[in-house]
């Protein structure tokens, strides 16, 4: 028997209600899926490597005017009436064998989960130009972006509801486009690159923690200057070690940075090019996996490779003309095995490379548009296939976000976008592809099925909670507790509020924070500075040295009397120069006269 029912108080209380979610919350961002009409194969030969087509072949490509039969689709099963009266003895073997199929790990009517989470769309709208730079961290919990309109902006998706916003916004550089934008490998820290000549290191939340150094302009070679003299495009976190980073810059070199000294780069590698004036600009630049590999891609359409560990001096592997000249590549990516290299050029071309036969590419897909250098290219999380975007064919019209597999870079998939895919990401942990598009928008594409957080902790929430009645008793009947010394203002003195008195006296006896003037020389250093060098104590003394402020009849009378008793110039004629006669003028005349 229960004790509290014999007391009768059992039925005390109320009894909280759980918030349930809405199941079918997520209906609302779903977006319509497109599917792609794969085209005719043409019967000119295009240049470049050869497609492979996978799959049976259709209907259309035989001749429909010829009397042979065309051949069975392998998906179409024979009927029953076609059989002659010799197989009816076979029918039950052959019905035991269509009772359990192979398996096929490919087919597709056995994947139950989507293949691509391009299911459902969340927008995060607060920029007004087009999205440049974009990097997720990599936990995948936060968005970092850059635009044209000069702005790097921080989203949360955990303290987002329906109605995202950003949580903090600010110009790293002033009127300069954002280029490029990388967390570290921990996530706790960004690097941002604008068009300036100087990178800037923040920390997770925004903060600015180093602005490195920006070398001379007028030092002719580049490995004598400190730091960049050209635009920045791009930069890349080592894989390994979170101490370093590579910057890549117009002025036609890619840096090694130390996050401790900002003052000097650690490492230049300097571009030579075969064009006039042997510089080129880096458009873009990449780690290898295990970071032995550097690897950077230039406007003469130059792709080079360094090992980490060399000095430099020349790149290890070279394509002369990888893409077309005067074609900034917009992004390298190297696969997680290392042997394969992918880039996005500005030739409206995606190139898969593999660095043990470097000379040519693998596979080359072209009929990308590229409208801004930035655009990129991804693997997805299982480097099954390729993603990139293509641009709109006409002004005002909409892109695509185009699947290339990886085998041949034939389209696998295609969605259509509302603008021009610029930036896009496929994040591995939470599944979710993020797309910086040209009108300033991101999209966050994901499949609730196979996606994990991300955009799905926008409609995680469910709806505000509308205060009621009791709700707003409860809150003014309860206590206000108030704890102040959690400020953030107050954490330096551990929770302890300490007077200023004392510091203000502190400072104001420091000459530096009290900014008191210079005092006047006094003592032993009067008329100069104590400790002055060598040479300012002989200049002082020399400029003491003068006869300005001498009388000059006086300067030469005191040399009389030498004169006088030893004449070395007028002892010639001394013996007969006649001397001076003056009249005897008594005191008494000069007063009267």
């Amino acid at each position: 028997m229960d004790v509290f029912a014999a007391m009768g108080i059992s039925g005390f209380g109320k009894t909280v209600k759980r918030r349930e979610l809405d199941p079918s919350r997520f209906d609302k961002a779903k977006r319509e899926v497109i599917t792609v009409k794969q085209a005719l194969p043409e019967v000119k030969p295009e240049p470049g490597p050869s497609r492979i087509t996978n799959g049976p072949p259709q209907a259309h490509e035989f001749d429909t005017d010829s009397d042979e039969p065309a051949p069975p689709s392998s998906f179409e099963k024979p009927s029953k009436a076609s059989k002659g009266p010799a197989d009816d003895a076979s029918d039950d073997g052959a019905d035991a064998e269509d009772d359990e199929p192979e398996y096929d790990p490919n087919s597709p009517s056995l994947s139950t989960s989507p293949e691509f989470p391009v299911t459902h769309e969340a927008t995060l709208k607060e920029h007004t130009k087009v999205i440049s730079a974009l990097a997720l961290d990599p936990s995948g919990a936060r968005v970092l972006s850059g635009s044209h309109d000069y702005d790097c902006k921080l989203w949360d998706f955990g303290g987002m509801t329906t109605h995202p916003r950003s949580f903090k916004t600010w110009e790293p550089a002033g009127s300069y486009y954002v280029n490029d934008l990388k967390f570290s490998n921990d996530g706790q820290q960004f690097l941002v690159i604008s068009g300036t000549l100087q990178a800037k290191l923040y920390d997770r939340d925004g903060e600015e923690k180093a602005t490195f150094i920006k070398g001379d302009m007028y030092i002719r070679d580049m490995k004598h200057t400190a730091g960049h003299v050209g635009e920045l495009t791009g930069c890349v976190w080592h894989p390994r070690d979170q101490q370093y980073f590579i910057t890549s810059s117009a002025d036609s070199t890619i840096r090694l940075w130390d996050v401790e000294n900002k003052r000097k780069q650690k490492t230049v590698i300097a571009i030579k090019s075969k064009e006039r004036g042997a510089r080129t600009k880096v458009t873009a630049c990449a780690y290898s996996p295990d970071g032995n590999l550097i690897s950077g891609a230039c406007l003469d359409g130059a792709l080079h490779m360094w090992q980490a560990s060399s000095n430099f001096v020349r790149p290890n592997m070279t394509v002369e003309g990888a893409h077309t000249k005067e074609t900034a590549t917009g992004s390298i990516t190297f696969s997680v095995d290392g042997r394969t290299v992918l880039t996005r050029g500005g030739d409206d071309t995606v190139k898969l490379w593999d660095l043990r036969s470097f000379k040519r590419p693998l596979a080359t897909h072209s009929g990308v548009t590229t409208l801004y250098p930035g655009t990129n290219g991804v693997f997805s999380p299982d480097e099954k296939y390729i993603l990139t975007g293509v641009g709109a064919i006409s002004k005002g019209g909409g892109g695509k976000l185009r699947f290339l597999n990886r085998a041949d870079l034939s389209v696998a998939k295609e969605l259509d976008m509302e603008t021009t895919p610029v930036k896009v990401l496929w994040h591995s942990k939470i599944n979710q592809i993020v797309t910086g598009l040209s009108n300033g928008t991101i999209s966050v594409i994901y499949s609730p099925e196979t996606s994990i957080n991300g955009a799905k902790l926008l409609l995680a929430k469910g709806a505000p909670k509308r205060p009621t009645v009791e709700d707003m008793s409860d809150a003014l009947a309860a206590p206000t507790i108030l704890t102040p010394h959690a400020l953030p203002m107050f954490k330096d003195g551990d929770g302890i509020v300490k007077g200023t008195k004392r510091k203000r006296e502190k400072d104001r006896m420091d000459p530096r924070k009290s900014r008191r003037p210079e005092l006047p020389v006094t003592g032993p250093g009067k008329g100069g500075r104590v400790g002055a060098s060598a040479t300012q104590h002989v200049v002082q003394n020399l400029v003491r040295d003068t006869t300005r402020d001498e009388d000059p009849r006086e300067a030469l009378l005191k040399y009389a009397e030498m004169a006088e008793a030893d004449p070395q110039w007028t002892a010639a004629w001394r013996q007969n120069q006649p001397k001076p006669v003056f009249a005897n003028v008594s005191e008494d005349e000069e007063e009267e006269n």
